[in-house]
């Protein structure tokens, strides 16, 4: 299946949804970082988010990075993704082993630990908005719904998973995110608590050949469900060598000058798409030049 999320409004607009599948930027992401199973599922979960919380933004330059720090083994990741369906991220610890949960499926919540899940929104203003809140579960889906309840005063149900198969590449990935406005009927409120008790998982669900549309019915198909946009999704970095040379002389002249003594070439590697960026001497000295 491909990578695309759907966006739609039901019941007069009281309620609205994003629905999203993206098991491939998933293996991709696993392929880059080389992540073991508890990671791959941590990591897609909070790239979905993403994918749904950046179409949320209204401008093409709007920035959202979504950042766990946990006290457990995996100790966090951190996800950046825009209004236009690209997302990328990265774990802090890639390599992280840990037995199932006592329900037998991946421990997301024993990686990450107890923690801060950080959201930053860059809209374009001179200050980026920065929200915060503490870990309800470590399992991401209600964490995301907790910031959205404490931060934002928006009741939303979150739903994230990614299914991973015995040699560990993605089966499935994927989530959806459900808000009510305000002056949502309270009829409405309950039809929909209901209405989501009887989706099991939304791996189980895209594992059967369920699509985005297909969740999204199932939970909302008799409340005037309304499909209003369809996106493509994927995993992208923008890194380029102009960039990396502008991070280079962003840190300052003397770090530079300290960096052409060593007289060795110097690499900068991108932790979101692993490529590496190689400056000789000569190439480090024309930086400083143009630094000062």
């Amino acid at each position: 299946m491909e990578d695309y999320m759907i966006r739609a409004f039901a019941a007069g607009g009281f309620v609205r949804a994003f629905a999203v599948t993206t098991g491939n930027l998933t293996e991709e992401a696993r392929q880059i970082h080389h992540t073991t199973p508890v990671v791959t599922a941590a990591l897609g979960r909070l790239m979905a988010a993403g994918v749904m919380m950046g179409a949320m933004m209204k401008d093409e330059q709007d920035l959202l990075t979504l950042k766990i720090d946990g006290s457990g083994p995996a100790r966090g990741i951190l996800v950046t993704a825009d209004c236009k369906g690209n997302v990328k991220g990265y774990p802090y610890e890639p390599a992280v082993i840990l037995p199932p949960n006592e329900k037998g499926k991946l421990d997301v919540s024993g990686a990450l630990g107890e923690g801060i899940l950080t959201t930053i929104s860059d809209i374009g203003m001179k200050e980026p908005y920065v929200g915060q809140v503490k870990l309800v579960s470590g399992e991401i889906a209600e964490d995301i719904a907790y910031y959205y309840a404490s931060s934002e005063q928006v009741p939303s149900s979150v739903g994230l998973g990614v299914l991973v198969n015995p040699d560990h590449s993605v089966n499935c990935s994927g989530g959806f995110i459900i808000q009510l406005m305000p002056g949502c009927p309270e009829e409405t409120v309950t039809a929909l608590e209901d209405r989501l008790k009887g989706i099991d998982s939304v791996t189980t669900f895209y594992r059967n050949g369920k699509s985005p549309e297909d969740l999204l019915t199932l939970v909302l198909g008799d409340m005037d469900l309304q499909f209003t946009d369809k996106m493509p999704c994927r995993y992208h970095c923008g890194c380029t060598r102009d960039r990396v040379e502008k991070a280079l002389i962003s840190v300052g002249e003397k770090e530079l000058l300290s960096m052409i003594r060593e007289g060795k070439p110097v690499e900068m590697n991108c932790h979101f798409c692993g490529k590496t960026y190689t400056f000789s001497v000569e190439e480090m000295e024309k930086l400083l030049s143009s630094a000062k």
